[in-house]
């Protein structure tokens, strides 16, 4: 069998995410003719189908599936190999944080001071995302460690639980819900949330991992998969508010970004069937970087530092939890970096 090309590779992933071969086209911006010669030239070299191929519809076959996984992690890697030797032949090293803007805890300006400490300091970028796209900026490069909710997509990342803290539920000061003390989610049948699923359902927790841009990410503090009867331009949480005030949607918040955005006309409850909110700080499995482990091991002391250190005002308990199965840099010094 001959080498495969990231090229082949490419198309490949394009096909199988978006299970049409215009579409797919159109993503990759070549037209449909040369990319289905490319995919069937892809099968006669592998000896196998990819695909299966109606009138109506494309899917993939069991070999096709193995595949995707596997092309997902080569052109990561390729993407991650290329971004990182830039970073490394900068004039001047950065380090790169990945995190969605709010979602931090309020301990990023404790865990900056901590980590500005550190000998193995260097200057932080952020490199701020939607929801969901943290990992993936791990994987693919852009990023050399995040900040972002667990449950964390475990292939190929490290990762320390630093503080875990409620979900709530924000809906209109008017709705007839406002008036309760606590809520299930039974409780919020009829009501949406901003990418138009069911609130019933609590919020939509995906893997962080790797999501193509078809994918669409459910995020429950953005509108920008809206289903008929949302607004698909709410991109940032003040237009989602706005929306939760004239009682369009509702959407699930940590407690600690709800306390940065109080207002008259939002309600705040918690919902008593709901899984609380994990932050963690997560890094490449293969990183060896002295940097990346002086900020883990930063963001871990500012979690696991009593509550009032923290200089954390709210009045929801927030409760550090930094019992990681990972744990590899606890404590540890540089030559067990990351």
């Amino acid at each position: 069998m001959n080498e495969l090309e990231t090229r082949q590779l490419r198309y490949f992933v394009a096909v199988a995410e978006e299970l049409h071969f215009g579409r797919a086209a159109e993503r990759l911006g070549m037209a449909q003719p040369p990319l289905s010669r490319a995919i069937r030239e892809l099968e006669h070299q592998l000896g196998v189908a990819l695909l299966k191929r109606t009138t109506r519809q494309v899917a993939l076959t069991p070999a096709g599936q193995v595949l995707l996984g596997d092309a997902r992690n080569v052109l990561d890697a390729i993407s991650a190999a290329g971004r990182r030797a830039q970073h490394a032949g900068e004039p001047e090293p950065r380090l790169r944080l990945a995190l969605k803007a709010d979602i931090d805890g309020g301990l990023l300006p404790q865990i900056l001071d901590a980590y500005a400490q550190d000998e193995a300091a260097l200057p932080v970028e952020l490199v701020l995302g939607p929801f969901g796209d943290q990992a993936p900026a791990l994987y693919d490069g852009r990023a050399d460690t995040a900040l972002l909710l667990d449950p964390v997509d475990q292939h190929g990342l490290d990762y320390e639980p630093l503080l875990t803290e409620p979900f709530l539920i924000a809906l209109a000061a008017t709705d007839p819900l406002a008036a309760r003390l606590s809520l299930r989610l039974a409780d919020l049948a009829g009501r949406s949330l901003p990418d138009g699923s069911p609130a019933e359902e609590g919020p939509a927790h995906r893997s962080h991992g790797r999501t193509a841009v078809h994918d669409q990410p459910s995020d429950p503090v953005r509108g920008d998969t809206a289903t008929p009867g949302t607004v698909q331009d709410a991109s940032d949480l003040p237009q989602i508010l706005r929306l939760v005030e004239l009682s369009r949607i509702v959407c699930f918040l940590p407690a600690s970004v709800t306390r940065r955005y109080t207002r008259p006309e939002v309600a705040y409850l918690p919902v008593d069937d709901l899984a609380p909110a994990t932050l963690a700080v997560a890094w490449p499995q293969a990183s060896r970087s002295p940097a990346v482990a002086a900020f883990v091991r930063a963001a871990a002391t500012v979690a696991a530092a009593p509550r009032e250190t923290r200089d954390i005002t709210d009045s929801t308990h927030l409760t550090p939890d930094i019992h990681s199965g990972t744990g590899s840099l606890m404590g540890q010094g540089h030559e067990t970096a990351p």
